[in-house]
């Protein structure tokens, strides 16, 4: 695994710095499912914001994410990030019992723009992607029928 540490320096100037090291300097086969992320952003003891709900954090994941569109690729799905990663991009609530509920078709178009990137960006890198994609989308909930694979 591979830690990118984000601090509120980092983040209140959107400096990407921290992860262009990482994809630079990677393989990204290597990377695949491999980056978590460590947020250090100061809050008052009283706040009871999540780390998705802070704007300067998302903020900062807006502009990851405009940077590198196929980032989910290279998140640890198994620790969460995934998830988190959408939350920070995805408008959503939190449930004390449930956990984050995303808007629907907010992340039904979160999910498909990211189908349609990583489905291109996959093939670029000569991956397979068909089971990438289905995995990927069965984190959120969805399942796309094998038909829509041939027409990408």
């Amino acid at each position: 695994m591979t830690t990118v540490k984000l601090d509120s320096n980092t983040i209140l100037t959107l400096n990407l710095a921290p992860i262009h090291t990482i994809m630079e300097a990677g393989d990204m086969k290597a990377l695949e499912q491999q980056l978590d992320f460590e947020i250090d952003f100061p809050r008052e003891d009283t706040d009871p914001r999540e780390l998705s709900e802070i704007p300067e954090i998302r903020l900062w994941f807006v502009r990851l994410n405009a940077h590198y569109p196929q980032m989910p690729f290279f998140l640890n799905w198994k620790t969460g990030e995934l998830i988190r990663y959408a939350a920070m991009l995805v408008p959503h609530q939190f449930n004390r019992t449930e956990g984050i509920i995303y808007n629907p078709e907010a992340l039904e178009i979160f999910v498909m723009g990211k189908t349609f990137i990583l489905a291109d960006w996959l093939q670029q890198q000569q991956l397979p992607y068909k089971s990438r994609l289905q995995s990927m989308l069965q984190l959120f909930g969805y399942e796309l029928d094998e038909g829509f694979f041939e027409i990408l």
